[in-house]
């Protein structure tokens, strides 16, 4: 009898854990890259705004039913923060909501301040410039060339995830059965955590280059309306 209970708890286990790598890489499916064609070409107001951006990604929240994507505050704190150009007579611009997508998945690993950094030159160069670029570039082509590499990555991640995973079952192979499951998922969440905490240094040392590089320029401007 108690041989047959093992095997049933392994034989569930096993099931358990390929539904769960089953969802793993389901989710990369619901992953949700809001296309330029996507945005409207007419002004929005908050009300709207909100709405797009829910409909569009809310499926890639943890829990779809409460979790907000974007809220009146969050839009008016954007703007306080200098991340988001005012709106014009109460209304957004698809480059408001290009830098708004950006702003979204931003702030969940990066700081304001980093954010800041790193959205001021795109804001000071590139929006507004619309048809005013005359053949150069401006957000709404920046945009579609980042999100399109992003596109190709996700094969890239899927098959990094699934090997992460199987490195994480073959793990704790010594332990009782009773403790091995949950081990076993302690360590993949730590396989995970330590990719998103080496590429979040990194991410952050780029900024602070960024940010050094903005200091010497503005540096050196002053230098040279001191000596005119």
């Amino acid at each position: 009898m108690h041989q047959w209970f093992r095997e049933k708890g392994v034989q569930s286990m096993t099931l358990d854990t390929k539904d769960l790598l089953n969802s793993i890489m389901a989710s990369f499916d619901r992953i949700g890259f809001i296309r330029t064609e996507d945005i409207p070409d007419i002004d929005l107001y908050m009300d709207q705004v909100t709405t797009f951006m829910d409909e569009k990604l809310k499926n890639t929240t943890r829990d779809p039913e409460h979790d907000k994507i974007l809220t009146k505050t969050m839009i008016n704190n954007y703007a306080k923060n200098n991340l988001l150009p005012p709106p014009i007579k109460k209304k957004y611009s698809k480059e408001h909501m290009l830098l708004l997508i950006f702003i979204y998945y931003y702030k969940n690993i990066l700081s304001i301040t980093d954010i800041q950094t790193l959205l001021r030159p795109i804001t000071q160069q590139y929006f507004g410039a619309g048809e005013k670029a005359k053949g150069r570039v401006d957000l709404e082509s920046i945009y579609r060339e980042v999100f399109s590499l992003q596109e190709e990555q996700v094969e890239h991640l899927k098959k990094d995830v699934y090997r992460k995973y199987k490195n994480a079952e073959g793990s704790f192979q010594d332990v009782p059965e009773g403790q091995r499951d949950f081990l076993r998922k302690f360590a993949f969440i730590c396989y995970l955590s330590f990719d998103v905490y080496v590429k979040k240094l990194l991410i952050e040392k780029v900024i602070d280059s960024m940010g050094e590089e903005a200091e010497e320029r503005a540096a050196g401007k002053t230098r040279e309306r001191k000596k005119d």
